[in-house]
């Protein structure tokens, strides 16, 4: 299984541990992801964002509530704000060997390695928009995030993820 990263940079040749600001209490590390959950990353880094998935452990009512008519199981939900950043960024996935890696999130896809990693590809991501719906995925966009927070916070909602809450607005 390969992992990736996303960056906004097109010409990293190496990848080297490093401590994470809001997670200053682990040692220095490079962070991947899976494939599964890759798409939460076809958004600028920065970017607030909300991502839900139906399962059969929520209740009939916050069914309705987060998912409505929709015959999408994924939501990605963003502010009003980043729409024309959305458009008009490219990430750049750097495909990693799974060795060396190890689960750190299982919910979320994440792996962590404590070794600098050298890349085996880099692809650039444009479109990102199109990229999200060509994956089935329902993309919102709304003017605030914090009710949304606040309303799945307080679901049976089990598999969801708040991405960059710190850059959403108050």
């Amino acid at each position: 299984m390969e992992l990736y990263h996303f960056s906004h940079e097109p010409d990293i040749e190496v990848f080297i541990p490093r401590v994470k600001a809001n997670r200053t209490d682990m040692p220095p590390v490079v962070w991947a992801i899976d494939p599964e959950h890759a798409f939460t990353f076809y958004v600028p880094r920065n970017c607030p964002r909300i991502v839900y998935k139906r399962s059969a452990a929520m209740s009939e009512e916050d069914e309705r509530t987060f998912f409505g008519v929709s015959s999408s199981d994924t939501v990605m939900v963003v502010e009003n704000d980043w729409y024309s950043q959305i458009s008009q960024t490219t990430m750049y996935r750097y495909t990693f060997a799974r060795e060396g890696f190890e689960m750190f999130d299982e919910t979320a896809g994440y792996f962590i390695s404590q070794q600098t990693v050298t890349p085996l590809d880099m692809q650039p991501i444009s479109h990102l928009l199109d990229q999200l719906m060509a994956l089935n995925i329902e993309v919102r966009f709304t003017p605030r995030l914090i009710k949304l927070r606040e309303a799945i916070l307080a679901s049976t909602l089990n598999d969801f993820g708040i991405h960059r809450f710190e850059h959403a607005k108050r």
